[in-house]
């Protein structure tokens, strides 16, 4: 079974307010796509969206370091934690 993360709500509210309007962003892409904008104004829209995106996993990474492995360190699970923190720069290093 798969772990669960217990974020706050106040945390959830602001990952979930990030993602919509990086949802908002995608939209306008594809708006624009269909509007014919010029190629160079879509690409600086997709830049913008994918910084807001890793703006996003930059904060999810440091709610999980401050939380979940925390957790496990705390609870005597250090390797694990450790192992788990590596694997998890491993998947955010790949493009």
């Amino acid at each position: 079974m798969t772990e669960q993360a217990h974020h706050s709500d106040s945390i959830k509210r602001n990952l979930k307010s990030r993602l919509n309007r990086i949802e908002g962003q995608v939209r306008a892409i594809n708006r624009m796509i269909d509007e014919d904008v010029y190629c160079d104004d879509v690409l600086t829209q997709i830049r913008a969206t994918r910084s807001a995106l890793n703006s996003v996993a930059t904060k999810l990474l440091d709610y999980h370091m401050k939380g979940c492995i925390m957790h496990k360190i705390e609870n005597g699970s250090e390797q694990e934690a450790m192992e788990e923190l590596l694997v998890t720069f491993q998947k955010l290093m790949k493009d």
